[in-house]
């Protein structure tokens, strides 16, 4: 009886020692260094490992969410007047996008592959069906007028064609047709005389079920920081749009992912071919996810600033010199030369000027603010509400990825 109270006395006092001790530990903080080291040791994208199966197929829900504004005064636009605008949306898609064509390269220390996006529609999350109209300017009518403006053989042919059909600068589509093609007949008809056109048209037309070409990771093998970070893009190790080195460079993760351990003094870049371009955010707030703790980045407005306010963004000036004003990026050159400008929705952030230049625009920050919450040891973002405005046809598109895993 003795020793059995001289056991239960000892294994009690053991584990107060050992309490005592790991309190000391967390407070000192030697346990979160230790956790911190072991992070940035072992989170690299090698087979078998969850940080590579994370990244290879992400586990959580990830949404693409579509707002389009319709046009409500076309004829009033005509003569003149400014455009009125209804946002409509969202009309949400549930995205699939496993990594593929996985190769290793360098000793492990280099990754390639495509990143194939699948949309599924998701109705019991949309305003209505991908059947609802939505009028909007003619893109296609505008994109050909603006391509052949020199070459008065095709001038005359879209003038002639838009004349007997009745075609105007405005057009009412469905969702469905307007994101994922539809066959236009302006098109088909100059395609006899340019058969290199294709006669048919959608914003996303083709990028559902593929991919924006193969990408090379760093895997993190040699420093942390490196994880998922983009090496290549399409071969290139940089792009060629742009009229500056600083504005070729290809920086960040795609942002699906990040490195371990981030801290608030740092920049989170991401590379976003959709915008034709790499961007940065900064550290905003503390934020809790579903009771979990993390950081909230944001891009600030210096990232789309005009060149007066920023000079580093001169080189998204094209041609050379030709400035748009702070909020809107002019993405023609990388998109085969359609007149297309994007800001963030709402001309959030950019110049009064625009923002009152469409009645219906109202900017708001919770709303249209592009924001990455991220858990500082994790490597993937809680919630990533990108936000980027298509401004040529009047549809704005919001992409929202929320992924919860924590790794």
């Amino acid at each position: 009886m003795l020793l059995k109270t001289c056991c239960v006395y000892g294994t009690g006092v053991f584990s107060m020692l050992m309490l005592i001790v790991g309190i000391a530990l967390v407070l000192s903080g030697v346990f979160p260094n230790l956790l911190q080291s072991f992070v940035e040791t072992e989170v690299v994208l090698k087979n078998g490992t969850d940080a590579f199966e994370a990244w290879a197929d992400p586990p959580a829900p990830i949404y693409m969410q579509f707002y389009f504004f319709n046009l409500t005064n076309p004829e009033e636009v005509l003569k003149g007047e400014r455009p009125a605008v209804v946002e409509l949306g969202p009309y949400t898609y549930r995205e699939y996008r496993p990594m593929e064509e996985v190769a290793f390269l360098e000793n492990g220390t280099k990754v390639a592959a495509v990143n194939t996006k699948t949309y599924i529609f998701q109705l019991n999350m949309s305003r209505g069906p991908e059947s609802d109209l939505i009028r909007t300017v003619n893109i296609p009518a505008v994109t050909v007028m603006e391509m052949f403006k020199d070459s008065a053989l095709e001038a005359n042919l879209i003038s002639a064609y838009m004349r007997s059909s009745g075609e105007g600068l405005f057009s009412t589509h469905t969702v469905g047709e307007l994101l994922w093609g539809y066959e236009d007949g302006l098109l088909k008809a100059l395609k006899l005389f340019r058969p290199e056109l294709d006669d048919v048209f959608g914003l996303f037309y083709k990028t559902n079920a593929s991919n924006d070409g193969q990408y090379v990771f760093f895997t993190g093998q040699q420093s942390y920081e490196d994880f998922a970070r983009v090496s290549t893009w399409n071969g290139e190790s940089s792009l060629n749009w742009w009229t500056s080195k600083e504005c070729n460079m290809i920086n960040g993760t795609n942002g699906a992912s990040f490195h371990p351990v981030i801290t608030k003094n740092e920049l989170l870049r991401i590379f976003s071919s959709e915008l034709c371009r790499s961007l940065y955010a900064v550290f905003e707030d503390d934020v809790s996810v579903k009771g979990i703790p993390g950081y909230r980045f944001i891009l600030p407005s210096e990232v789309f600033a005009n060149e007066s306010v920023n000079p580093a963004n001169a080189g998204f000036c094209v041609p050379a010199g030709n400035c748009l004003g702070s909020g809107l990026l002019n993405v023609s050159a990388c998109k085969q030369g359609a007149p297309i400008i994007m800001s963030s929705p709402h001309f959030y952030q950019a110049d009064a000027k625009y923002v009152q230049s469409v009645f219906g625009m109202k900017p708001v920050k919770e709303h249209h603010e592009t924001t990455i919450d991220v858990h500082p040891v994790g490597i993937h973002s809680f919630f990533f509400t990108f936000l980027f405005l298509i401004n040529f046809p009047f549809v704005s598109l919001e992409a929202r990825k929320d992924v919860i895993s924590v790794i």
